[in-house]
C-alpha cells in the first residue's frame, strides 16, 4: 500500500481531496457520480479526434521505420465523437461548474534505449523513466490550465528479458521524489498507483503508459482560443531549470525511434535483436560523447523530459487573463499548435538555434528539415499564447524558474483552417491542419 500526504495549504485548489493522508492499495477504484463518469468517457473518446495529426502526405524516414505522426486511421472514430471545447490542447469534460481532463500517454521507445542502456551497463537506474512519463501526462492537461492532479501508471513487461523488482523498484523511487518534489513547488499531485501487466508473449522489453486526471472551475479553463495579434513565447526543451539536478539534451519522449536508429551502431540490434525489427544505420556507441553534444549519445537519447507544469500554473496564477492558449510540443514537433484556435495561421519566425542532439540526428541521419520540425520539438518544447501586454511577465517568471524563454513568432488570421509557417534557418516549411 501506498500513503500519500497532501499539504493542507493546496486543499482550496482542489476540493475533491479530503484533509487526511491518502491510504491507496495498489489495486483500486474512484467512485463518481453518473453524469460525471459519462462526460469523462466522452472526454476521453474525444482525445482520438482531437490528437490526430495534420498536414501533408510527405512520407518520410520515420515513417519507414514504421512510426505514423499523423494517427491514420482515427477517422473510424469520428462518427461517435463529441467535444465540449474544441479549441482546448486536450478534450475536456463539464460538470457543473467544473470542468474534467482525463489524458493519457505514454514515453514512446524510451523503455528501449533504457533497456539497452541497462543491458550494456548492469545499472538499473536507466529504468527510471518517471520524469518522462510526468512529464507527458502533465504538461498536457496543464495545457487546458486545470491544477489539481490525479495520476495512475501501467507497466507492461517481458518478465523473461526484463528484471521485474528492479524495474518496478526504480520508477516507485522515482515517482516517490517527484511526488515530493511536486508538492514542495505548489503542485496539487496525488499518485493513486496503478497496474502491472506480465507480458511475455506480447512485449519484447517493456512499456510505460500514465493516465492524469485534472480538474478545476471552469474559469480557470483555457479554451485555446487564440487570436490574430497574439504573441507566441517558446519555452526551450534542453539546459537545467532550477527544479532540475542536471543538463537535458531537450529530446524529450518524440522522435526517439528515429534517434536511435540514425545514431547507433549496427551491432546493438544484433546483440539485442529484442530492441529493433530492423537494422540500426548509425555510428555511435553509447558511451561515446561527439563534438558539440556535451554528454554520451546514450545519455542525450534518454535525457529526461522536462516538467513544465510548476512553471505554467505559476504564469497562470499571474497572467490567466493574457494567455489564449498553451501548446505542450511532443508528437508533431512544432507543428502541434495546429490543434489550437481556429483559422489561423502561425507564423514562427524567431525560432532559436535547435540543441546539438537534433542537428546531430539530422546529420547523421541525412533526415529532411521539413521531417525533423515535424517529428521533433528542435528545441522549443513548450509554447505559451499571449496578448502582447503579457510578454515582458511571462518572460521573466521563466527566467526565475531557470527556463529560457523567448518569443518565437505570432498568429495571423487565416482562412479554410488552421496554418503553421516556420521560417528557419534551414528553409521555410508550411504544415496545415
Amino acid at each position: 500500500m501506498v500513503s500519500v500526504k497532501l499539504s493542507t495549504a493546496a486543499l482550496p485548489l482542489c476540493p475533491l481531496i479530503t484533509r487526511m493522508s491518502l491510504i491507496v492499495p495498489t489495486v483500486f477504484c474512484i467512485i463518481l457520480p453518473a453524469k460525471t463518469a459519462n462526460a469523462i468517457a466522452q472526454a476521453s473518446i474525444n482525445k482520438r479526434f482531437l490528437l490526430g495529426h495534420p498536414s501533408h502526405h510527405h512520407v518520410g524516414r520515420y515513417s519507414r521505420l514504421g512510426v505514423d505522426v499523423r494517427k491514420g486511421g482515427i477517422e473510424s472514430f469520428f462518427p461517435i465523437i463529441g467535444s465540449y471545447f474544441p479549441r482546448a490542447f486536450c478534450p475536456v469534460a463539464r460538470v457543473g461548474n467544473r470542468a474534467l481532463v482525463l489524458h493519457t500517454d505514454g514515453v514512446g521507445s524510451k523503455p528501449v534505449q533504457a533497456y539497452l542502456q541497462w543491458r550494456e551497463t548492469s545499472d538499473t537506474r536507466q529504468f527510471d523513466l518517471s520524469q518522462d512519463l510526468l512529464a507527458m501526462n502533465l504538461d498536457d492537461a496543464v495545457c487546458t490550465g486545470l491544477g489539481c492532479f490525479f495520476f495512475v501508471d501501467y507497466v507492461a513487461l517481458n518478465p523473461l528479458k526484463v528484471p521485474k523488482l528492479e524495474l518496478l523498484g526504480r520508477l516507485a523511487e522515482g515517482f516517490k521524489r517527484w511526488s515530493e518534489t511536486l508538492r514542495e513547488l505548489g503542485i496539487p499531485f496525488i499518485f493513486l498507483g496503478g497496474e502491472t501487466a506480465d507480458l511475455p508473449d506480447q512485449l519484447k522489453t517493456f512499456d510505460l503508459a500514465g493516465t492524469v486526471l485534472a480538474t478545476d472551475t471552469l474559469q480557470k479553463l483555457v479554451r485555446g482560443e487564440v487570436r490574430a495579434g497574439d504573441v507566441i513565447v517558446g519555452l526551450r526543451s534542453g539546459g537545467r531549470a532550477k527544479h532540475e539536478k542536471k543538463e537535458n539534451s531537450g529530446i524529450m519522449c518524440n522522435g526517439i525511434t528515429l534517434a536511435r536508429h540514425c545514431l547507433l551502431r549496427p551491432e546493438y540490434a544484433k546483440k539485442y535483436p529484442e530492441i529493433a525489427d530492423g537494422k540500426y544505420g548509425g555510428r555511435f556507441r553509447i558511451d561515446e560523447c561527439p563534438e558539440g553534444l556535451g554528454m554520451t549519445v546514450g545519455e542525450a537519447i534518454l535525457s529526461p523530459t522536462r516538467i513544465y507544469t510548476p512553471l505554467i500554473l505559476r504564469l497562470l496564477r499571474k497572467f490567466r487573463g493574457a494567455i489564449s492558449g498553451l501548446v505542450h510540443n511532443t508528437g508533431g514537433g512544432l507543428t502541434k499548435c495546429l490543434r489550437i484556435g481556429e483559422n489561423i495561421t502561425f507564423i514562427k519566425d524567431r525560432l532559436p538555434p535547435p540543441d546539438p542532439i537534433f542537428l546531430l540526428i539530422q546529420r547523421e541521419g541525412r533526415v529532411s528539415w521539413r521531417e525533423m520540425h515535424e517529428v521533433f520539438n528542435m528545441g522549443v518544447g513548450f509554447e505559451i499564447y499571449t496578448r502582447r501586454d503579457g510578454v515582458d511577465g511571462i518572460l521573466s517568471e521563466c527566467e526565475r524558474f531557470g527556463v529560457e524563454a523567448s518569443v518565437i513568432g505570432r498568429c495571423e488570421r487565416g482562412k479554410g483552417g488552421n496554418r503553421v509557417v516556420l521560417k528557419t534557418k534551414f528553409g521555410k516549411f508550411e504544415y496545415r491542419g
